[in-house]
């Protein structure tokens, strides 16, 4: 396309004073992926074309059915069984020829993330599950890249942008300082089987578009660090800022070798109690087993001091790396509140196939009151 074409197409962008030239080659430059080509993903995709982003990932399995046209306003009768990123991608092609569009008919898994994240400036998530938030996240946290974050249940829904550090953090915030842990598979109903009035996700996807392009110029306040959520009933909008959370920041995969690692399905299961999680008076009969390594997952300068039993300390993130130091065949971790803990029994149980692993339910905090009202 030659520039007079270019500008007529963005010419009522471009005489926008905060705008201008400058910011549409910033935009005609700039690559993002999204996540999802459903509700959230056919509003986002569509204005951030329309828009100019030079290069638009649009990563999507699922196929289009009759319920996903009440919302997923990219999609007709005509497209119901065929593939939502390839049909989105034709459309979108159509809509603005000059975009170049990559289009992803696979799920993202921990195990392509990283390969297909990399390539982009800003990653926008449209996905509608725990176990797809997390891993995102944490992928986005291993490249460095920004995450546009977006989620919708019935009338409500959420913006906010994570993994861009401000002034006033020590750090850049992610999803996870947000929701440390994510809620069991039958916590939470999805959005079949609650309901999501259809317009709400096109109000909550061209936020995070919105959010996109003001990240991409650097112009206006953006959500950096800061939680949007919106009612569709009455209208209310509020804004919250958010804050570290230390704890969180340990269950992010150290490396590329522990992202790969990770289990983020099995994160999100009903089962996870289950299977690992041992109450007080279990843990404190396996404490004077002779063949039980005791393993403490927090940091080092978390407190309390745990002086009451033997035990060994190796932080979450380094667990991989010092599997040498486990020898016995009774092994348990501990944590503050049992979370870490929980993901650290199951990273044990793969590499340990023939070692009993435990997790100390409701963490170490719990465990202390309990043995001062036991005095």
């Amino acid at each position: 396309m030659n520039n007079d074409k270019r500008y007529e197409r963005y010419q009522r962008q471009i005489v926008l004073k905060e705008f201008g030239v400058k910011a549409q080659v910033k935009l005609l430059h700039s690559k993002v992926l999204v996540v999802g080509a459903g509700g959230l993903g056919c509003a986002v995709l569509q204005y951030l074309v329309a828009a100019g982003v030079g290069t638009v990932g649009i990563i999507d399995n699922d196929v289009v059915s009759l319920s996903n046209l009440h919302r997923q306003v990219l999609y007709t009768c005509n497209d119901i069984g065929l593939l939502k990123a390839q049909v989105a991608s034709e459309k979108l092609k159509a809509f603005n020829d000059e975009i170049n569009i990559n289009t992803y008919n696979i799920k993202l898994t921990n195990q392509n993330a990283l390969s297909i994240i990399k390539h982009y400036d800003i990653i926008v998530d449209g996905t509608d599950n725990f176990s797809s938030r997390y891993m995102i996240n944490d992928a986005c946290i291993l490249l460095s890249k920004p995450l546009i974050y977006g989620a919708i249940f019935k009338f409500e829904g959420q913006v906010a942008i994570f993994n861009v550090k401000s002034d006033l953090n020590i750090r850049a915030l992610n999803y996870r300082d947000l929701f440390t842990a994510p809620p069991k598979e039958d916590e939470v109903l999805n959005c079949a089987e609650a309901g999501v009035l259809g317009i709400l996700p096109g109000i909550i996807g061209t936020m995070q578009a919105n959010e996109t392009i003001k990240l991409i110029i650097g112009v206006g306040k953006t959500l950096i660090n800061t939680l949007l959520t919106y009612n569709a009933l009455d209208n209310s909008i509020y804004e919250f800022n958010l804050s570290l959370n230390e704890e969180a920041q340990d269950l992010i995969p150290n490396d590329e070798e522990a992202f790969l690692k990770m289990d983020y399905e099995w994160l999100c299961s009903s089962h996870i109690n289950n299977k690992f999680e041992i109450d007080v008076a279990a843990f404190n009969k396996l404490v004077e087993d002779d063949n039980t390594t005791i393993i403490d997952v927090r940091e080092k300068d978390e407190q309390p001091l745990i002086n009451e039993f033997e035990h060994i300390q190796i932080p979450l993130n380094q667990l991989i790396n010092n599997q040498s130091l486990i020898v016995k065949n009774n092994v348990i971790v501990f944590c503050q509140s049992g979370k870490r803990s929980l993901q650290a029994a199951k990273m044990l149980s793969e590499l340990f196939n023939n070692k009993n692993i435990y997790s100390l339910k409701d963490g170490i905090i719990d465990w202390k009151k309990q043995a001062l009202q036991e005095t």
